[in-house]
Formats: structure tokens, sequence, C-alpha cells
């Protein structure tokens, strides 16, 4: 039987009981001696055969891993993805050589079992083909996904919709991870799968390729408001970078699903495909990547004194309701502020629509600069839902305020510049792209602030 370098990689095709065995026992070598480089070198530890059973010790949870054992175990797991794949390949083919069952590649990834799994593989012999052995993973999506246009498309928009909706809600609701997996990986994926299983039965058009893997996307966030996870504003700042992943994952499906060697090994390549994902949003949740500490600035210039300015940057008035859009869709908005003591160690609380911030003054610099940090923030939004009230994990420690600071300065006509900064850190990624949004948010918080300030002060008695 032949076989090529370019083999380990096609799930297609069969593998002799040698040639498995051969190659599983030649790859394990290679890749115990890898890691145990990696190990050594990399992390200064040891690593040896139980070490793939038992590779940290003392930890029950993975949400207990320390930073440094955390990132380990990424290492570990990045090294790792070439050979399951690669095994994983040699498996489907030794098991269609032989004859038996493909969903049996299942016990590749059981402990121990794996062992006695590899054995057998490695002397059970060779059958030869018949109808009945190449009914595949590709039949079984055949017989689910419609030939009709308008049958696959509702198929694979809703199989993948359904899929991406219990992604989504893996990496939100039980990891808490709003980060590559969930805006970058998951879209892509979406849309990859999408377009591909839409062509699975003949190749189809790029436009129309484009429009299942862009709806599987739209689906999945409606889905995802229905289900109370998310609010149509979350969902509404993830639209600009979502559907461009799935139209990016939607080209590259429609290039998939022209070649016939993809539609053979179909099942395969998409399961990998879904791997992806929860790999990524898993490997995000344990190394808990420490977000950058950014700085949103706003000024505005007062016809009045630094004295008469200072008064109402301590603690000001009521603000009206706001008109702007902005507000009025569920963000939070400043409503007043007051003060309790004068001086270093006063606490100022600056109400919000959702809760007050508290605010300990560590620099009182009368009239030129009040700076605070802040001890208690309330959730930055209140979402847009069908249902009464909902609590998506973002609304708690993904957009935290370090502090802020007012700086007056004199204008040599008699007025004051007042600057007001904001410091502040979210645990959103990509985060340039979620920075667009916050610093915008932020920069409007603050000339409600300025703005309301400068017509206090400038309003002239009745």
């Amino acid at each position: 039987m032949k076989f090529s370098i370019a083999d380990l990689w096609r799930p297609t095709g069969r593998v002799d009981r040698k040639t498995y065995a051969l190659i599983g026992l030649v790859g394990f070598a290679i890749k115990h001696n890898l890691d145990r480089a990696v190990a050594t070198y990399g992390f200064h530890r040891g690593w040896g055969l139980f070490s793939y059973w038992v590779p940290v010790r003392d930890v029950v949870r993975v949400t207990q891993l320390p930073r440094e054992e955390a990132r380990f175990l990424a290492t570990m797991l990045v090294l790792a993805l070439p050979f399951v794949w690669v095994g994983v390949v040699l498996t489907i083919k030794r098991l269609r050589s032989a004859d038996l069952p493909p969903a049996l590649v299942g016990l590749f990834f059981l402990p121990f079992l794996n062992l006695l799994f590899f054995l057998a593989l490695s002397v059970v012999p060779e059958r030869p083909e018949h109808a009945a052995a190449k009914v595949s993973g590709v039949s079984l999506l055949s017989r689910i996904v419609p030939r009709s246009k308008l049958g696959s498309a509702a198929v694979s928009v809703l199989l993948t919709a359904t899929i991406g909706l219990g992604l989504s809600s893996l990496g939100v609701q039980a990891l808490h991870s709003y980060g590559w997996g969930l805006f970058v990986a998951l879209p892509f994926m979406m849309g990859f799968a999408a377009a591909a299983l839409y062509g699975l039965h003949q190749p189809r058009s790029l436009g129309a390729c484009l429009q299942v893997s862009c709806l599987s996307v739209a689906l999945m966030g409606g889905a995802m408001l229905g289900f109370a996870i998310e609010g149509v504003l979350c969902l509404a700042m993830a639209i600009p970078i979502a559907l461009p992943l799935a139209a990016i994952g939607g080209a590259c499906g429609y290039l998939a699903q022209r070649r016939p060697r993809f539609q053979a090994g179909a099942p395969a390549y998409l399961s990998a495909l879904l791997l992806l994902v929860p790999g990524v949003q898993v490997t995000e949740h344990m190394l808990v990547p420490t977000p950058q500490v950014f700085v949103v600035r706003s000024s505005i210039d007062i016809h009045a004194g630094p004295q008469e300015v200072w008064k109402q940057v301590v603690a000001f008035s009521e603000i009206a309701p706001p008109k702007e859009w902005l507000f009025r869709s569920g963000i939070a908005y400043p409503i007043r502020a007051e003060i309790q003591g004068t001086g270093p160690g006063a606490e100022r609380h600056c109400v919000f629509s959702t809760g007050p911030f508290v605010e300990p003054i560590e620099v009182w610099d009368e009239p030129r600069l009040l700076k605070f940090s802040v001890s208690a923030s309330p959730p930055p939004m209140e979402e847009w839902s069908p249902y009464a009230h909902i609590e998506p994990p973002h609304l708690h420690g993904f957009l935290v305020s370090e502090g802020g600071q007012f700086l007056l300065a004199p204008l040599a006509d008699g007025g004051t510049r007042l600057e007001g900064t904001t410091w502040y850190q979210h645990g959103l990624w990509p985060e340039a792209y979620w920075r667009i949004w916050s610093d915008a948010i932020i920069h409007r918080i603050h000339m409600r602030v300025l703005m309301h300030i400068r017509d206090q002060v400038e309003r002239k008695p009745s």
C-alpha cells in the first residue's frame, strides 16, 4: 500500500497495520522528546511518560491553576495539536482499512484505553473494500443535507447556528471569556462550515456562500437574544467584527467546497474546525491575559475662573435626562456627583444610571487638580432584551475604571480649560477593536459632565 507524507494530513484513503504501527511509534518518540525538551529547557521541570496523564499536580480545577502552570499547559497543548491531527487522520484511515466504524476514533482520546486501542489497530488485518465499507461520515452528512439549493442552505444555516450557540454559551456562561475565541474564531468557523455544508453535494456560487455564512451568524445572534444570553446592545457592537469574519470564513468555505477531495473528508475537516473554537476559548480562560490600561482625555473651555469651576467639579448638580441615542440605548450615564469631606481622603460619589462610582480622593489641589481612584463601580450598561432583566457576565468586571481626574487650567481671557481624564481597563479581545467602542463611550460620558459643568457655571442669575 503506497503512503506519502501528504497522506498524514488527509483523512481520505486507507493505511495498513504495519504503516500505522510504525508511524505511531515514531511519532510518539518524536513528540515525547520534543515535550521533554520544552519542559526541561523552557519551564525547568521534569517530564516523563506518566506526565501525559498527570501534567500538573495538586490542582483540583483548571480555574485554580497558577499563571505559570497555565502557560505550561497551554504550550504543551499547542505542541500536541499537529500530532493529535495526524493521530486522528491515521486512526480514521486504519479503521476504514479494517472495515470498522469510523466513530471508534473517539477512543483515541480516552486515557489508557487509547494504548489498547492502538495495539488492537496495529494487529487487526486489512479487509477488502466493498460497498458497505464505503458508508462513512460523508454519507451521513449527505443524508442530513438536502441536495436542493434552498434545502441545503436552510440546513447549513440552522446546523451551524445551533453549534455556534452552544460554543458561544460555553465561552460566555461557563468560561466567562470574551475574546478571540468568541469574536474571531467562532464567526470564522461558522462562516466556513455554513459554506462548506451548503456546497456539500455540488459547488455553489461565492455570493450564495457568503449569504449563508452571514445568515448563520445573524441567526445565532438572534438565538443569543432569545435565550437571554446577550442583549441587543452588545450584539450590535459585535456585528462589525463578526459579519466580516463570517464572510471571510464563507469565502474559504467556498474555495474548499469546490475541491472533490474536501467533500470526501468533510466530516474530519469540519470536526477539526469545530475543535478550534473551544480550544481557543479554553486557552484564553487558562492564560487570563492582563488587560492594558487605556486613557481617555476630553476638554472644554468655560467662560469663568478656575475657582468657580472647581465648585462644580467637586460636586455637580443633577443633569437632565439624556437625549443622545447612545445613553438612551442602555449605556450607563452620569446623573450627579456628591462629596463627603474635603481634601485627600474625602469620598466622592459619581451617581450613574446604573449605580454610583465610589471615588476616594487622592489629590485635592484647589482650584487646579482633583484626582481620585475608583473603589467600586456599577455595571457599564443596562442591556436591551425581550426579558425584564438579564445579567450577561460582561456587565461585571469587564470594563473597569481605575481612576480619573479633573485638571483646571486658567486661560488668558480669564476663562478655564477643564480637562477630564479616565484610566480604565476592559477584558475584551481583540483589544484594539473593543477600545474603539469603549473610548467613544467614555468620551461621551466626559462631555456630558463637562458640558453640564460649563452650563452651570456660565448660567447668569435670573
